[in-house]
């Protein structure tokens, strides 16, 4: 998480919505490590989860990445949680909860959704606070 955190601070300084994640392979390998990077891209879905998956993707060569560990400072949204069950993440650890757009647990539940064909271990409360000042300090600024 700590990783993702440092991905995160690095988004912030370029104006990004300070969100970070990495991906840990099966085997405790990094494959992956991004800040969101949906302004610098004028690309909507490039949230640092999409960014990290398409990384681990290519450096995996495959687009399933069964085994791996998804480390994000915050929950995941409703498009980062699908593309997490379509790589077939094994597990995802997210530090603070997103009360607005949170789709793991605060507004859907798509991670561990009995109707989807995969399903996502998942954890929440990894260095929150800190997670959760990030965002908090960030918008706090800009207002």
């Amino acid at each position: 998480m700590r990783e993702a955190l440092g991905a995160a601070r690095a988004a912030a300084e370029l104006g990004e919505v300070p969100v970070g994640a990495c991906i840990v392979g099966e085997d405790g390998n990094l494959l992956a490590l991004a800040g969101n990077r949906t302004r610098a891209d004028c690309d909507p879905t490039a949230h640092a989860e999409i960014v990290a998956l398409r990384e681990a993707a290519r450096r995996v060569g495959n687009y399933r990445l069964t085994g791996a560990t998804v480390y994000s400072t915050i929950e995941p949204c409703a498009m980062c949680a699908g593309a997490l069950i379509q790589a077939r993440i094994k597990r995802l650890v997210f530090g603070a909860h997103d009360e607005r757009a949170g789709a793991v647990e605060s507004v859907f539940r798509i991670c561990d959704s009995g109707s989807l064909n995969h399903r996502i271990e998942w954890r929440a409360g990894v260095l929150e606070e800190e997670c959760r000042a990030l965002m908090q300090d960030f918008f706090r600024q800009r207002r």
